[in-house]
């Protein structure tokens, strides 16, 4: 959407007929389907080189991914409602991703962080990603396991992306 915005295009999309929710599926979809694929390539690369192998099915992390990833496009195209300039937007997705990714809990337990941080961990979605990707390889959890986190990555969905639809004006200022 910034790109748009750059290259002055996002003017004739906004003169089409297009829905605000159609025009963020448009833009959504294709990063979704990339993401899916990333995580096929990245446990197939786990798989060969290091001989990682989901002990669970490994139809439960593509359930959990879709959803993941629903979640994560709507938060990237929120930002990108808000930023002016694609450096702009890129620098307030790392901003968020760095924040996410250190209290997620894929480096240290949130067990062992100070209290504050084990709270603010409850409305990151790479939390719940992180622990069921643990769940489905290393215990081998099976739908049942995963649906409290399943519940919890649902909500950021409709969220994130409502607030990305709600967010985006067919009007330029």
């Amino acid at each position: 959407i910034v790109r748009e915005k750059e290259m002055g295009t996002i003017e004739q999309i906004n003169v089409t007929p297009v829905s605000k929710t159609m025009f963020i599926l448009g833009k959504l979809i294709p990063f979704w389907v990339l993401g899916l694929f990333n995580l096929t390539i990245g446990m197939i690369i786990g798989w060969i080189i290091f001989g990682l192998f989901p002990l669970g099915n490994i139809l439960n992390i593509y359930i959990f991914a879709f959803f993941y990833l629903l979640a994560f496009t709507g938060l990237g195209l929120m930002i990108s409602n808000f930023a002016k300039t694609q450096p702009q937007a890129i620098y307030m997705l790392i901003f968020f991703l760095i924040i996410f990714i250190m209290l997620s809990g894929l480096f240290t337990p949130i067990s062992s962080m100070p209290e504050w941080a084990q709270k603010i961990t409850i409305i990151n979605p790479i939390r719940y990603f992180v622990e069921v990707i643990r769940l489905v390889y290393l215990k081998g959890s099976g739908f049942r396991d995963i649906l409290p986190q399943l519940y919890r990555i649902f909500v950021f969905v409709v969220v994130l992306n409502a607030l990305a639809i709600i967010s985006y004006r067919k009007t330029t200022n």
